[in-house]
């Protein structure tokens, strides 16, 4: 069983792509293909037979000509079963130098990244929202993303999505070695001890706050580093000691001069995080949901008062105080 999702799912996207079937190739070409097919064959997985993946990459919408080499000539169309293929062949349409589309074209790592966070940060708004339809189109723009990126580093004799997939398939079977391995018992202590392992085979990353990835939001990046430095065993023993702190670093702001002010208000986010940690609060979670809340109330005000913003702040302040005992949606 095979899946092509590598370097040939693109060979076939080129300028007479629109026009090539798979009844076109012979069988030569079509073993050739099944040869360098990036395969994944797992017992517990689904996978597509290689001939319909090749098939998938092959098969064609109907076109007027065959020598039409403009814009309107078609992606082929994924056979059924191998959706991926689709958007893999799509991608490489878009990138292609000649005739694909120009932004994409130009697009790198760095350029598609902060599409990439956004696009997360979507796929998560859909789950709080409780909207499953756009859940399901925000996970679509969030797969673009992987499809994108593997596309780029393909062109550039890096990897391919194919390789994408086997290296997060291997590393779910070796972080779950009482499932997929010998271990007796599972449980999150081992999970952490396999990513550590893990860690330690890459260069210079060895220290306790090794990996801990530089994109994370502040807030969620603070509580992960405090996290990694509590498992060897720097951490207050409950939740006095970062309360304290925060008295501490609060009296520091206050004293600080405007050049120290940026380290030392970071320094109080980074206390208040800790307490929150060690009361078992989510602090990225909590003031996403101050955000909501804070939203929320500002909306109501603005629509009981056309002329809100024209107010003095003592009627806002009273309008603010009322708003706060609506229900929240």
């Amino acid at each position: 069983m095979a899946v092509e999702v590598g370097a040939n799912a693109g060979r076939s996207v080129g300028p007479d792509a629109g026009v090539r079937g798979s009844a076109v190739h012979d069988s030569a070409a079509r073993d050739a293909t099944v040869r360098d097919a990036v395969t994944y064959d797992r017992t517990a997985v689904d996978a597509v037979d290689a001939v319909d993946a090749v098939d998938s990459c092959h098969a064609t919408r109907d076109v007027q000509a065959a020598s039409t080499h403009d814009a309107t000539t078609t992606v082929p169309v994924a056979a059924s079963g191998n959706v991926v293929g689709r958007i893999v062949a799509i991608m490489a349409r878009l990138r292609d130098p000649e005739h694909g589309c120009e932004w994409d074209c130009a697009q790198t790592f760095a350029t598609i990244a902060p599409y990439t966070i956004e696009e997360a940060y979507e796929v998560a708004d859909a789950i709080a929202r409780g909207d499953i339809s756009d859940l399901k189109d925000e996970l679509g723009d969030l797969l673009l993303q992987v499809v994108f990126h593997s596309r780029i580093a393909e062109e550039a004799g890096l990897f391919d999505l194919g390789d994408v997939v086997n290296a997060i398939s291997d590393k779910m079977e070796r972080r779950h070695p009482h499932i997929f391995g010998d271990a007796e018992v599972g449980g999150h202590y081992l999970w952490e001890q396999v990513k550590a392992a893990e860690r330690l085979e890459k260069a210079g990353q060895n220290g306790a706050l090794a990996g801990v990835a530089l994109g994370l939001p502040a807030l969620a990046r603070a509580e992960k580093l405090q996290k990694r430095a509590a498992r060897v065993g720097f951490d207050w023993p409950d939740a006095t000691g970062p309360r304290a702190k925060i008295d501490e670093e609060l009296a520091e702001i206050e004293a600080a001069s405007e050049a120290d002010r940026l380290e030392e208000v970071g320094d109080l986010l980074f206390s208040v995080v800790n307490w929150a940690r060690h009361l078992g609060v989510d602090p990225e979670a909590a003031l996403r949901a101050a955000n909501a809340k804070f939203e929320h109330r500002f909306a109501v005000m603005e629509a009981e008062d056309a002329h809100f913003a024209e107010r003095s702040l003592a009627e806002q302040e009273e309008a603010w105080l009322s708003a706060k005992i609506s229900p929240l949606p």
